[in-house]
């Protein structure tokens, strides 16, 4: 889909589909009470009837004909005002791609930025309308051939309506702005999405050469005989099982001063998730392709950063593996020496993720830096507790949780903290180890980041655990069915708030 700005009057522009936005307790708007004026009460008519009241992404199609120089109006609705926000936008604007996605018309003129929503900014319902369409844009069909391709596509050309006194350059800077970040989600989509047959370690760290490539930031590979040189046995171990040799990229982004400390993103990367030796049950295996989705957010978001020429100094580091069950996998009893020096007994192999994360987390510490995020598909017991609407986080460091949960709010990629109480220790506790790498069925997000805390311990450390949230199921306003890209607008925008703080 391609945007562009346009500045006029919504009802004197000349368009296949003109998109106006309504509240359902708020019926003032200029543009609304003309069209309802033009239209001989018909907005009023559809709304004592019930037909179409303005709650959350309720669509109206009217054929306005000769009053208006629009070929058809679109209405959608965004719920209570009072109650709206960037996500409501947002999620309008998705709701209106997807359903004019197919129906070959030549433009579209969308005026949600318009809105008057209360506590946003112009530039950030800019931000929030255009990802909204870009995202709800989005497929996953390279693999579908020609004949089996969906035919539909949505309008040739898209304008975001401003009126005409709006700061022009604010608002082109800010068009920009969202078509970086839905770029790098879609990227993450792109990856998460990729089937296990191509996606070996060594693809993933392809994808984030060409990323790096692309923004500007650097990318290095460790491969199998410097990881056994490091003494990365946790990451090592997991790798085992397959015969797809295991990597650790490294991505570094400097936009801040070089003596500045980055801030290091950590993301999982099991590129395929069979459980190993503690074999998963086959329904669903498929959707394991997913188990890499942490690692794919903070390449994406490296390149967001880059991109948009934050300037902050990052680090990112994804380790990449592949989990089978073979001759040569590890078992479960087994035990793993980490890159830190702690012993891990070995209880399922089906936690194969914090010991991957173990390693790199260990491994961030030479770059000292000033905070650290991770982000995983670590826990089923975390799609239990939240569902598919939000992640957890868990962290040491109150002030980065809370950080993160606003960027999360304001991102639309929620956030619920869970609690890292030192009785949850207990759990993991190994009568032959250190460590064992899960504590049983009882809290098992929350024993899950209590493993990684005793590999985090000295950094300012927060952990997502995305399992509910970066594979979707059912298609939504903004996200069709499967990838998700989470994460990647949750740390960007996360990026952007501390860069504000420091300024």
């Amino acid at each position: 889909m391609h945007l562009t700005l346009r500045f006029g009057e919504p009802l004197q522009t000349r368009t296949a589909c003109l998109v106006l936005g309504a509240f359902t307790d708020h019926w003032q708007e200029p543009a609304l009470r003309e069209l309802d004026r033009l239209l001989d009460s018909r907005l009023q008519a559809a709304r004592r009837s019930g037909e179409f009241t303005g709650k959350a992404n309720e669509l109206l199609l009217l054929q306005p004909g000769s009053p208006l120089p629009a070929q058809r109006i679109l209405l959608v609705g965004l719920g209570p005002r009072r109650q709206a926000g960037l996500e409501q936008l947002r999620q309008a604007a998705g709701t209106v791609a997807g359903h004019l996605h197919g129906k070959r018309l030549s433009d579209l003129a969308c005026t949600l930025p318009q809105l008057e929503v209360p506590r946003t900014s112009p530039a950030a319902r800019i931000e929030a309308v255009t990802e909204g369409l870009l995202l709800a844009g989005y497929r996953f069909d390279r693999y579908r051939t020609d004949s089996e391709r969906p035919k539909g596509v949505g309008p040739r050309k898209t304008w975001l309506l401003l009126d005409r006194n709006a700061n022009r350059l604010e608002a082109a800077a800010a068009l920009e702005r969202a078509q970086i970040v839905a770029r790098a989600v879609n990227l993450a989509r792109d990856l998460v999405n990729e089937p296990g047959n191509i996606k070996s370690p060594a693809y993933l760290a392809e994808q984030a050469r060409v990323a790096a490539a692309a923004a500007g930031f650097g990318c290095s590979v460790l491969g199998r005989d410097e990881l056994q040189r490091e003494g990365c046995g946790a990451l090592l171990g997991v790798a085992q099982g397959s015969i797809r040799e295991p990597c650790l990229i490294i991505l570094d982004y400097r936009g801040a001063a070089e003596d500045e400390a980055p801030v290091a993103l950590i993301g999982k990367g099991v590129v395929f998730d069979a459980g190993g030796i503690s074999l998963k049950p086959a329904e669903k295996m498929d959707e394991m392709k997913m188990d890499m989705a942490g690692g794919a957010a903070v390449i994406a978001t490296l390149l967001a950063a880059a991109l948009l020429k934050l300037p902050v100094n990052l680090v990112g580091v994804v380790p990449a593996v592949e989990n089978l069950p073979s001759g040569s996998a590890i078992r479960p009893g087994d035990i793993l020496t980490s890159l830190s020096g702690q012993t891990i007994e070995v209880i399922n192999t089906d936690a194969e993720g914090r010991l991957i994360m173990a390693d790199a987390l260990t491994y961030v510490r030479r770059y000292k830096p000033r905070l650290a995020v991770d982000v995983a598909t670590l826990t089923g017991a975390c799609t239990i507790a939240l569902g598919q609407h939000a992640s957890a986080v868990l962290g040491n460091d109150p002030a980065l949780v809370q950080a993160l949960r606003m960027a999360g709010e304001r991102s639309g990629e929620r956030l619920w903290e869970l609690p890292l109480w030192a009785e949850y220790e207990q759990q993991i506790k190994s009568e032959v180890a250190d460590v064992k790498n899960t504590g049983g069925r009882p809290a098992g997000t929350i024993t899950a980041a209590a493993f990684l805390q005793r590999f985090a311990a000295g950094l300012k450390w927060a952990h997502l655990d995305i399992a509910g949230t970066a594979w979707i199921d059912q298609a939504r306003p903004c996200h069709p069915k499967g990838a998700s890209g989470v994460g990647v607008r949750l740390l960007t925008t996360f990026l952007r708030e501390q860069v504000q703080k420091q300024s």
